[in-house]
């Protein structure tokens, strides 16, 4: 059957109907999953992992114990799948942090003003998210979850995809995979997707691959704040690093009150794990005030954990090729980013829209090409934003890290947008808008913008890390 040609009436003729299989229980298979339930008769999500019964921690999630926040726009596009989902979100602690005017920021050899904010994000763990969406999701009676078990391949052929073989964990290779059909196959399986071996196994074309790597690496270690605070008023921490200055650092409020702290640093120099070269590795920032919070007013209260994978990947399936109907890719299995940037979760949950917006449209039948061409195009935004961040970065190795003559004067103008981002109201609500994947990059050269940036001279920076709002250095 042709899941895409049936997609506004239910298929009697087949037990138990259409059916779709999403591949991988993370933020972007259950949203898929949600919108699918909106299409399908029935959806099964597969997960190689055994579920928590609450917010926890999934070894399917190397980078579950590091970072995550929720941007604007990912804020949005949950609310917009699951209406009420922020409020929820608010009521079960998640830290809401407006920036500029919560976060005590240094980027570019310089320190940002804390203006009154344009935007928020939401800093809560991952856990805690993804724990708020699978209940919602799972409630639903067409979606089941299969857990415990892996996809190790494709049913069908190079002209059509129908279901996947799966094969329970602890089963070992020998183990016969036991085949289940379905009319359209979601990949949301992360970043270590296997599909382009599925995909050649049944004798189709795997997708080409961009790829961008820094040699970024992580070390991250939960805190207490002695006093309860991080001291003034800030609500966070944020190093920026850049090619002058490689080495990044974020302290972000967590649901129960305490706090993630986080050092990056590039191939060759990565932050330890450690715990005494952890806290020792706070003195290569540009200001001591981090290294002085850890040694004075902060206890830890976790190991140091690493996290190294944080290549940009993009999977480019909307080019020609070789490829099945009835198969998709979204969220980390078609486009990884590297992970400071913070935009996975909300890439996932615009991809979600996307795909409903993509299946319901009735100008056009939603084929499998349609579709995976609206699906990239909702990671596009972020792909640009660290993708042509990591390019300048000194060693950044890949074969996209090629830049344009276009690149270079985009680079140019966007350096003078970050020296006015912290001084001009107007340069920095729409750099913030653009960066939280609400705003098209095109309002950064609107005129009232495109006039401060080029004429407009950068206002005086504070000569120290702005502790308290009213502050203008320490």
């Amino acid at each position: 059957m042709d899941f895409e040609r049936r997609a506004g009436g239910r298929d009697h003729g087949r037990p138990g109907g259409r059916h779709a299989v999403v591949v991988g229980g993370s933020i972007a298979g259950l949203l898929a999953a949600h919108v699918l339930a909106g299409q399908a008769d029935r959806v099964t999500v597969v997960e190689r992992d055994r579920l928590p019964e609450g917010p926890g921690p999934r070894p399917g999630v190397p980078q579950g114990r590091h970072p995550h926040v929720l941007l604007e726009g990912g804020q949005r596009a949950l609310d917009a799948l699951l209406p009420g989902f922020t409020d929820e979100l608010r009521a079960a602690g998640a830290p809401r942090v407006g920036m500029p005017g919560d976060m005590v920021q240094w980027q570019a050899g310089r320190w940002f003003r804390r203006s009154p904010s344009s935007t928020y994000i939401h800093t809560g763990s991952r856990a805690q998210i993804e724990d708020l969406v699978r209940r919602r999701v799972l409630a639903h009676p067409a979606i089941t979850v299969v857990e415990s078990t892996d996809v190790v391949g494709l049913l069908g052929d190079a002209s059509r995809v129908r279901g996947v073989l799966l094969r329970e964990r602890g089963e070992g290779t020998r183990a016969a995979a036991r085949p289940l059909e379905a009319d359209l196959v979601v990949d949301a399986s992360g970043r270590g997707t296997k599909a382009s071996q599925w995909l050649t196994a049944i004798g189709a074309e795997a997708p080409h691959e961009e790829t961008i790597d820094t040699g970024l690496a992580y070390a991250s270690r939960v805190y207490r704040a002695v006093t309860g605070t991080l001291g003034g008023d800030a609500l966070g921490y944020n190093i920026v690093p850049g090619p002058a200055q490689p080495y990044g650092c974020v302290v972000l409020p967590l649901e129960d009150g305490t706090y993630l702290l986080t050092f990056s640093g590039l191939r060759g120099d990565e932050p330890p794990t450690d715990e005494e070269e952890f806290v020792a590795y706070a003195k290569r920032l540009p200001h001591p005030f981090v290294h002085r919070w850890m040694r004075e007013a902060a206890e830890p209260l976790s190991p140091v954990s690493g996290f190294r994978r944080t290549a940009d990947v993009r999977r480019r399936y909307d080019l020609p090729g070789r490829r099945p109907a009835g198969f998709l890719a979204t969220g980390d299995a078609l486009c990884t980013f590297n992970p400071i940037y913070g935009q996975g979760m909300t890439v996932a949950a615009q991809s979600a829209v996307a795909l409903r917006d993509a299946l319901a449209d009735g100008r056009r039948p939603p084929t499998t090409r349609r579709v995976q061409q609206a699906l990239l195009a909702a990671s596009r935004q972020a792909w640009d934003i660290s993708a042509g961040a990591d390019k300048q970065m000194p060693g950044a190795v890949g074969n996209a890290v090629a830049t344009r003559a276009v690149d270079r004067a985009t680079a140019w103008y966007l350096r003078r947008v970050q020296e006015r981002v912290s001084g001009n109201p107007v340069v920095g609500a729409a750099f913030r808008s653009v960066v939280s994947l609400v705003s098209p990059a095109t309002v950064l050269f609107a005129p009232r913008v495109a006039r401060a940036v080029l004429f407009g001279p950068p206002a005086p920076a504070p000569a120290g890390p702005p502790l308290t709002r009213d502050a203008r250095g320490a």
